[in-house]
């Protein structure tokens, strides 16, 4: 992996949080949620076989969760990490056209996951000094 595929992951993660910082809650939470539920099937047809579907059914199980809590959004996020991590040694990359790209994923995976275990705080209401108060969990 060269220079560009460390930092280009973290400059699509800073932009990820950015735009989603946009949207207020709790249209941040539900749509993160959403997202999450997307990722999860990313990697169908990804190289391992009937492994790709539990993977896919817990991504969704989390991704439900993640309705009402921030921190099943990140632990969805983290699992796709170790998927990333997975598929970059053992399986097909997420971008066929990039050999490291599962690897670039996961790098990005784990800065979004952090910052939803941190209750995924608006970064423009952070920088304005309002307030960053995050969804409420149950």
């Amino acid at each position: 992996m060269g220079t560009v595929d460390w930092v280009l992951p973290v400059v699509i993660a800073a932009i990820f949080v950015a735009l989603m910082s946009l949207l207020r809650e709790p249209t941040r939470l539900r749509f993160n949620a959403i997202f999450v539920a997307g990722a999860g099937s990313a990697y169908l047809s990804g190289g391992f076989g009937v492994w790709e579907f539990p993977f896919t059914a817990v991504m969704t199980y989390l991704a439900f969760r993640g309705l009402a809590d921030y921190r099943f959004i990140g632990a969805a996020w983290m699992l796709h990490v170790v998927w990333d991590v997975l598929h970059h040694f053992y399986g097909n990359p997420i971008v066929s056209l990039q050999a490291t790209s599962s690897a670039g994923c996961a790098i990005t995976d784990t800065l979004i996951a952090l910052w939803f275990f941190r209750g995924a705080p608006s970064v423009w209401e952070a920088r304005r000094g309002g307030a960053t108060a995050a969804a409420p969990t149950r």
